[in-house]
């Protein structure tokens, strides 16, 4: 089967079996030749604190609550102010796409001090990297399986709490890939058999599927857990396209407008990103004017934070606080 990559958006891009897909706001890093999910050394455990009850209000749209992620970490008076705009951030466990270090790491305890919730984020791996493991003798279930402990190892050391969800950052969109499908399962299936619960943040933009057919990464991966009877998946759905997105504003649409299942026996839909940096012109042709003239969606108030907009139905949506 013919392989392609397309870009699209958490640092995404698009592998296609037949089609492509959608990201998270890319960084100003160099991309590494380390593997995405390295780890830099664990911080200490941090101390059971007392955080304020966050305010209810932060966030608030029709639908749902606003947040953002970003490769990059803004700063802690950044993140202070911008707070009375979102309600929960995108929190990186590993080595962001085509990053070489991690700047949320050990930000955790401060962020929820702050009064912030969490939608807490894992690094995948390319199609590419797991035909390359492939060859080296490790089986994609080996490798996500690898990748998944040292995310759980993350999540416990920054002390998310159990049952967290954590979202595996799936860069490659449409119908998956035979090796792409193993390697997400094993993935999700280990968080699961973990304290933690799964999640995957992958692309809701729908694509050729052959003759008069389309499908999404979302659905593709629903089906999988159905009918292999898995674990259901909590799905993130990467949709920037105009419509249904409404491009880079805080006027956000409920999720029920992103044109995926809310609710669904493979994984109900918990967030979308509705608005990438940089954009796709061609998605957001229609709402190009809501964007930055550099293509960027940058924060209202901080014109020197871009980043990808998100909706979730809970100011929390991992239940990391």
């Amino acid at each position: 089967m013919q392989r392609a990559v397309l870009s699209f958006g958490l640092g995404l891009t698009l592998g296609l079996a037949t089609l492509a897909a959608g990201g998270c706001s890319r960084g100003s890093g160099a991309t590494s030749s380390a593997a995405p999910n390295q780890l830099a050394q664990p911080s200490a455990e941090p101390a059971v604190t007392h955080s304020p009850v966050p305010d209810p209000s932060v966030g608030a749209v029709a639908g749902g609550y606003r947040g953002f992620d970003s490769n990059d970490y803004p700063g802690d008076a950044v993140m202070a102010a911008m707070h009375r705009t979102f309600a929960f951030v995108g929190y990186w466990l590993t080595n962001p796409p085509g990053e070489d270090a991690n700047s949320w790491q050990g930000k955790r305890a401060l962020l929820r001090q702050q009064g912030w919730g969490f939608l807490v984020l894992a690094n995948g791996r390319l199609d590419a990297e797991i035909l390359k493991a492939q060859k080296k003798g490790s089986t994609p279930a080996s490798l996500a399986r690898q990748d998944a402990a040292v995310a759980i190892a993350a999540a416990r050391s920054e002390g998310f709490p159990v049952h967290t969800i954590l979202f595996l950052d799936q860069e490659e969109g449409g119908r998956l890939l035979d090796e792409q499908a193993a390697y997400l399962l094993a993935w999700t299936e280990a968080v699961a058999a973990s304290d933690y619960r799964a999640g995957v943040y992958a692309s809701g933009q729908p694509v050729h599927d052959g003759p008069g057919q389309t499908i999404t990464t979302i659905d593709d991966i629903r089906s999988h857990v159905t009918t292999g009877h898995l674990h259901p998946i909590a799905m993130f759905d990467a949709q920037d396209a105009c419509p249904p997105a409404p491009g880079c504003t805080l006027n956000a649409r409920p999720l029920s407008a992103s044109g995926e299942l809310t609710l669904s026996p493979g994984g109900n839909l918990v967030a979308w990103q509705y608005s990438q940096s940089p954009r796709r012109p061609e998605l957001t042709r229609a709402c190009a004017k809501t964007y930055a003239a550099d293509g960027n969606c940058y924060a209202p108030g901080f014109p020197a934070v871009f980043l990808d907009m998100d909706l979730a139905s809970s100011p929390d949506p991992s239940h990391g606080r």
